[in-house]
């Protein structure tokens, strides 16, 4: 439990700056130092070996920070939404955690709300107004 404390701090904290402009300014400039560089070593295997590897180990960690900061943003985003549903009269609480039913119940909760719209839509085509809840 606490080297996943650990690890959630550290991967927010690596995000954080790893996404800030200096960081990026950085990444850059190594980038046009290593190809200044290239005449001095004569684009030898060893220059292109220098920079294939650099950037392979910080690209293979830089996943796992990434996904870490995308599955709590993913997970927060989804309590929001599940509480604005629980909160909102008349919303049907049978989507609560929708994120978690499998593919084919997904698919017919997604089947009823795109009729709900296509209806919606040919209402407004009418005229109509495209508000309200379509239950009694």
């Amino acid at each position: 439990m606490r080297s996943a404390i650990w690890y959630s701090r550290f991967a927010k904290a690596a995000a954080h700056f790893c996404g800030r402009p200096r960081v990026f300014t950085l990444a850059v400039a190594v980038i046009v130092v290593w190809v200044i560089t290239g005449p001095m070593f004569d684009f030898s295997d060893t220059w292109q070996l220098v920079i294939n590897t650099g950037t392979t180990i910080i690209t293979f960690l830089m996943v796992f920070l990434i996904q870490n900061t995308q599955n709590r943003d993913t997970e927060a985003i989804q309590v929001k939404l599940d509480e604005l549903i629980r909160a909102t009269q008349g919303a049907h609480n049978a989507l609560l955690d929708l994120e978690e039913l499998e593919e084919e119940n997904l698919d017919a909760f997604k089947a009823k709300y795109q009729a709900l719209a296509a209806g919606a839509r040919t209402d407004l085509d009418l005229g109509n107004q495209d508000t309200g809840t379509p239950e009694p």
